[in-house]
């Protein structure tokens, strides 16, 4: 037997909303939520994934239901470690040889969180870790030339970090990285109806409504969704009818956040890359892009055409596994593709 075949390269997109797994030669294997649920008294993990998901605000005291990464970086070292081997696992079955790994990680993540992620991977189980910036790797995955000397600008809204970059023959120029992403949205969707209608809902049911008739560009028509509750006053449920119109007003403060770094990225970026970017647009990836009008709000508010890549989802993934085409000459537990060359221009 080829040893070859015995190995298996992998590229995972560990984000805070959702994992995604690709396996060389056959493409994205899984996509399952970022959630543990664990029995509190014996710290013994009950479900991982899509179960675990399905638990959140239904369990009894004894079991908490835990998110392990946060605004795209580890926050339970313990929890990601077990979350990995799981999905590992899940992906790949029992392996003779250890693979190897790319992640991807956000582009403002500091060097102790780098070697936090690098750390869980190998304890996981994998031989060896590469990691790649999350606006890089979306980019590869969107079908973008990074080695070309041309300017091109990705905006990838996860679920915990929005990063920003303009990247030119395999190095990022300009990026920045903000904690302002899908769970920010679905925060302010909360914080909109409890403030307007005294009404309390959950991160699930606040997630649906942003993904039913989110909405951030004036819509061409009018949609609406009841949504349950409960009353703060009374304590009793409650439902309301909710229209796409109002969320312009519930992610007006998100939005205007990731609108003012996108802003911030082409104030600083070179005159002669801001001419590419005029002329090639600006890709938009990860769940968050996917609010209706998004693009259009940007393009109308910076004069650049901007449009979402197909399969914004899963660009991030897509970037890790065309990586892996290139790990051999990857330097281990490092981010790739001019890393360096940012952290000389700082």
């Amino acid at each position: 037997m080829n040893i070859l075949t015995l190995r298996k390269d992998i590229g995972i997109d560990l984000g805070t909303a959702s994992c995604l797994v690709y396996v060389k030669g056959k493409g994205i294997v899984l996509s399952e939520p970022s959630v543990v649920a664990v029995d509190v008294e014996t710290d013994e993990v009950i479900e991982i994934g899509r179960e675990a998901q399905t638990m959140i605000g239904r369990t009894p005291k004894n079991i908490k239901t835990i998110r392990p990464l946060r605004d795209g970086v580890i926050s339970h070292y313990d929890r990601t470690l077990d979350m990995l081997q799981y999905f590992l696992r899940k992906s790949c079955g029992p392996l003779i040889i250890p693979p190897r790994v790319v992640i991807c990680v956000p582009s403002g993540i500091t060097e102790v969180e780098e070697r936090a992620v690098e750390d869980a991977v190998r304890n996981a189980g994998a031989r060896s870790a590469y990691l790649i910036e999350e606006p890089v790797a979306a980019a590869i995955g969107a079908g973008i030339d990074i080695s070309a000397p041309n300017g091109n600008m990705i905006v990838d809204i996860g679920g915990g970090t929005t990063d920003i970059a303009v990247i030119s023959l395999d190095g990022v120029v300009v990026s920045e990285s903000i904690k302002v992403a899908g769970d920010k949205f679905d925060e302010a969707i909360i914080r909109y109806v409890r403030n307007k209608y005294n009404i309390l809902i959950g991160e699930r049911t606040a997630e649906a409504i942003k993904i039913r008739i989110g909405t951030v560009f004036k819509p061409s028509r009018v949609e609406q969704m009841e949504v349950k509750g409960r009353s703060v006053s009374t304590g009793l449920p409650m439902n309301v009818v909710l229209s796409n119109l109002e969320m312009l007003e519930a992610l007006f403060v998100p939005i205007t956040a990731i609108v003012d770094a996108i802003c911030s990225v082409i104030e600083r970026t070179p005159p002669e890359l801001v001419a590419d970017i005029i002329k090639y647009g600006i890709v938009m990836t990860g769940g968050g892009s996917l609010l209706r009008g998004f693009d259009n709000l940007i393009t109308d508010l910076t004069g650049i055409h901007t449009y979402v890549a197909k399969d914004a989802i899963s660009c991030v993934a897509i970037g890790t596994g065309k990586a892996l085409d290139h790990i051999n000459i990857l330097s281990e537990g490092s981010l790739t593709f001019g890393k360096a060359q940012k952290r000389n221009n700082r």
